[in-house]
């Protein structure tokens, strides 16, 4: 083996040991006796860090368990045989040197067929937190990542790593996946993988983990990891010494994919660094069409019920993202307004003619009066939640690509089993001349009604802080009609159902897990998706306050959100929440920094607005903004 003298740029003084990073290795540099001495940093008992011992008795002692060494020559006493390794030192007018093996390149591991695999099946964005269970795994990435062929975004907290994916596989179809230690690194990704669950976002959880040898024995951060995410997790699997690796990697991801959910991979520490020459798994022969075509029976009962509607009206929920065209096209054969639940929230302008909003406790009265007069609904990729509030007494045609969301809270006239745009494409196709009214000028009377009324709370002012419709009023003059739009959880999310006006900027939001913390995370994921958009978090100070940390993630990867903050000093959807249930308001109150000068001290734009008059140069700032910004709006808690 050959070896290169690398000089130690800083010796400890007599009696002392310090750590010295020399070529990218860990030495511990030790001064005894006049001598310099440099021994691997790694205690052959149980690894512990020499170069963080100290010297006693002219002995190196180890700070994890007191095993002594020579600190040259890295012999133990006398009735001991461990030892670390001991390089040769050579001590030149120009410094200390150092003499080191060459670094032989590692050979390929059963990590590198892991993450092999999932790039071959289109796994290109990691977001996670490197720690002591899941190193092999991380040097795998690294590489990767110097391939070009995968990025890594490095998170303050795993609950943001979870949500951060749960949004890219929202947004894309494709998973991401989430990377945390064992323990209570993967206990933290639970919060958003629930949310990737409930949502049917694509993801796959990735999971270091303590040593076989130990495993249920108690040993530290030693948990069941496969056991606690057998619920949330389609498919948990522990990859051992002797698993066929790729095909473990690939039948992840072809899980999270195909069941639109979570996968989950265990890491034991051993096994990630096992020398491995098996190719990887590559998706060709392995994945299905999606895009499946409806029975022509079911498809003409469809057609025969919009024929004979009067006053149809679309609903699409968020299964119809990739039926866009054929929903506006479809819309506009038959003059029927299009209705969207939340998470759809502009998938048809509100600018379009027959784009009439939200529908539900978040929407808008144009939504509610339009279903109200229906005669037909046409319901698209939605799953009838409560919260939405589609009429159940209503005449139904539900279109929907899984089996179990047909009628599943009720019965409807026609079930249409398939892909939305595939299926909506046969209607049109099918369609012919229909009966429906023209319903423009309804749509447009009631845009005016509720404009005004937005325009009249816009106007409102306590003298306690801006009120929500005009906050939302400002973001929908200066949003980016391009724009990818993060919302947390709380009243501003009702508000922003309620007031912003979308020109077509897909939403992202914690759909029916409801999760406080979600959005500035999400806007993390946004961005990884498709960092040529801009991208929008919109958050009260309830749920930022939970992630916070994650600004300074942000400013490190250069990740350029634009984050308009709601700070009313309180839980305020729970303090509603209370008073509706006739209880009286208790611990919703909350202590916020100046967040505006946090963002600054974490290296973003902060800018503050106390005021509505404030608002225009506000929001242009915060668009003009080069890199992460945010805008702090003091509000009105009342005016929501």
């Amino acid at each position: 083996m050959t070896s290169t003298w690398h000089r130690i740029a800083e010796v400890p003084d007599e009696g002392r040991v310090h750590t010295a990073i020399v070529d990218g290795r860990s030495i511990a540099v030790t001064r005894c006796g006049g001598r310099v001495g440099a021994l691997d940093n790694h205690c052959p008992h149980q690894g512990g860090p020499l170069g963080e011992g100290s010297i006693e008795n002219g002995l190196l002692r180890c700070p994890w368990h007191g095993y002594d060494y020579d600190p040259t020559t890295g012999r133990p006493p006398e009735g001991f045989s461990d030892a670390p390794l001991a390089f040769p030192v050579d001590e030149r007018p120009d410094g200390t040197w150092v003499e080191l093996p060459d670094v032989e390149a590692a050979p390929r591991s059963v990590s590198d067929v892991l993450v092999e695999t999932l790039v071959a099946w289109g796994v290109d964005t990691v977001f996670g937190m490197v720690g002591h269970s899941n190193l092999g795994f991380a040097d795998a990435l690294r590489r990767a990542e110097e391939r070009g062929q995968l990025r890594y975004i490095g998170i303050r907290h795993e609950g943001a790593a979870a949500f951060a994916a749960s949004a890219f596989g929202k947004l894309t179809g494709r998973p991401a996946a989430c990377f945390a230690i064992a323990g209570p690194g993967s206990t933290n990704l639970l919060t958003g993988l629930y949310d990737a669950r409930l949502d049917g976002s694509p993801v796959l959880a990735i999971s270091g983990q303590v040593p076989s040898k130990v495993l249920g024995r108690g040993a530290f951060q030693d948990v069941d990891l496969s056991a606690v995410f057998r619920d949330v997790a389609l498919s948990t699997v522990t990859v051992h010494a002797g698993s066929d690796h790729a095909e473990l990697a690939a039948t992840a991801v072809k899980h999270a994919v195909d069941g639109r959910g979570v996968a989950h991979l265990v890491l034991p520490d051993e096994v990630q660094d096992l020398p491995s020459d098996a190719p990887a798994a590559t998706p060709v022969g392995r994945r299905a069409d999606l895009a499946v075509a409806p029975s022509s029976a079911t498809r003409d009962a469809a057609v025969v019920r919009l024929r004979a509607a009067r006053r149809p009206v679309i609903i699409v929920g968020q299964g119809a993202r990739g039926a866009t065209a054929e929903v506006r096209e479809l819309a506009e054969r038959l003059s029927a307004p299009v209705l969207t639940t939340f998470r759809a929230k502009g998938l048809l302008p509100d600018t379009h003619p027959l784009g009439a909003g939200v529908l539900g406790r978040s929407g808008t009265p144009v939504a509610s009066w339009l279903m109200n007069e229906a005669d037909l609904l046409l319901v698209v990729g939605a799953s009838f939640a409560n919260h939405t509030g589609i009429a159940q007494y209503k005449r139904i045609v539900q279109v929907d690509d899984a089996p179990a969301a047909i009628g599943r809270f009720h019965p409807v006239d026609v079930g249409v089993l398939g892909d939305a745009a595939v299926t909506l494409r046969l209607m049109i196709e099918g369609l012919g001349d229909a009966a429906a009214t023209d319903q423009r000028p309804d749509v447009a009377a009631r845009w005016a009604i509720w404009r005004a009324e937005k325009a009249r709370r816009a106007a409102d002012d306590r003298g306690r802080g801006v009120n929500s419709a005009a906050v939302f009023a400002a973001l929908s003059q200066h949003c980016p009609a391009d724009a990818t739009i993060a919302v947390d959880v709380g009243n501003h999310a009702y508000s922003f159902g309620r007031y912003f006006e979308s020109a077509g900027q897909p939403v992202l939001m914690s759909g029916y897990l409801g999760s406080i913390g979600f959005g500035y995370p999400a806007a993390m994921g946004a961005w990884a998706a498709d960092p040529s958009r801009p991208v929008v978090a919109v958050t009260g100070d309830g749920g930022f306050g939970q992630y916070l940390a994650e600004v300074t993630t942000a400013v490190k990867y250069g990740i350029p959100i634009k984050h308009v903050l709601l700070d009313n000093g309180v839980l305020g959807k729970i303090s509603k929440e209370q008073l509706a249930g006739q209880y009286p308001v208790w611990q919703t109150s909350l202590v916020n920094p100046d967040f505006a000068e946090y963002a600054r001290l974490c290296g973003a734009v902060g800018i503050p607005v106390h005021s509505a008059d404030e608002l225009d140069e506000g929001m242009k700032a915060l668009f003009a903004a080069e890199g992460p910004a945010l805008l702090h709006v003091h509000t009105d808690a009342e005016l929501v």
